[in-house]
């Protein structure tokens, strides 16, 4: 078979695989320790040993050239470098050999629709409809208020990881922001895969490795991460520490997912209650609610 791929998305393999090797020693994969290294981890020549692969192929790999894989021998190359299920799928995904869609979901009115009254029953929850690339598609009223007031920023800005590295308010609210950062790119790698600078995620990637530096650097680390559940730490405008446990559903046959957050202790559950209370517009429609956040 062909190898059809684009010379970006070579390059990108080639980065991924080095990025793992280098994190590597001889002793974590059972090689005897050698003489002082000039470059981290393992050397080129050691992984092609591991994974029962020619020197010259693993090298052309790593170069980006245009040679054909199979799933067996990238099965050995990941047992080699000793990668995670969720590294082994990207690897799968960035060598063409399985291609699931890694295209943000496209927005759609009517799923929105439909979804908002599920929402809306989850107050006090703060909940929300996300594209796999942090876009809001819908959000209910404990959600509006977690961060900001969401309704004054316009929909197409509507994204939690460009809110996140471009806004320092924003990222003030998370207690443990560094974590945070580091996950969320981790998950943005996993979905993205090839070809990014051909697929309709580019804007969004390349409008963040221009605004944040941090972001480029997290992004070429290639790190992967499938979402998963996890407990954050918020400091809300309005009712200081929440202790929220993050809990995500993927919507079948849409690419988006719903993320429901619950309290994990009293506090926290009696804040968000009161939130709701603060929120919650009166009879005759002015919101007692809608609270100036600026």
């Amino acid at each position: 078979m062909t190898d059809t791929r684009s010379p970006a998305a070579r390059r990108d393999l080639g980065d991924f695989l080095r990025t793992r090797r280098e994190r590597l020693s001889p002793e974590q994969v059972g090689l005897p320790p050698t003489a002082r290294r000039r470059t981290p981890g393992l050397r080129r020549e050691e992984v092609a040993v591991l994974a029962g692969v020619g020197v010259t192929w693993y090298t052309w790999l790593e170069q980006g050239r245009p040679i054909n894989v199979s799933t067996q021998v990238l099965v050995a190359v990941g047992r080699a470098l000793k990668l995670n299920d969720a590294e082994k799928r990207h690897l799968q995904l960035l060598a063409g050999v399985r291609m699931p869609s890694a295209e943000p979901a496209e927005s759609d009115p009517a799923l929105s629709d439909t979804f908002q009254p599920v929402l809306d029953k989850l107050d006090p929850y703060p909940a929300c409809l996300q594209t796999p690339l942090y876009d809001v598609v819908a959000y209910n009223r404990a959600y509006r208020f977690l961060f900001t007031d969401m309704d004054r920023i316009p929909p197409g800005e509507r994204n939690c990881a460009m809110q996140f590295f471009t806004d320092p308010d924003w990222r003030s609210r998370y207690v443990d922001d560094d974590i945070v950062a580091a996950r969320m790119v981790a998950r943005m790698r996993a979905v993205v895969g090839a070809d990014v600078e051909e697929s309709k995620a580019s804007t969004l990637i390349n409008d963040l490795r221009e605004r944040s530096e941090e972001f480029a650097q997290l992004w070429n680390r290639h790190d992967i991460l499938l979402h998963h559940y996890e407990i954050k730490r918020l400091n809300s405008p309005l009712m200081g520490l929440l202790r929220l446990n993050f809990v995500s559903t993927n919507v079948e046959g849409t690419g988006n997912r719903m993320i429901v957050m619950t309290p994990m202790d009293e506090v926290t559950s009696e804040r968000l209650t009161r939130l709701a209370a603060l929120t919650t517009p009166t009879d005759g429609g002015s919101a007692g609610a809608d609270p100036d956040l600026s």
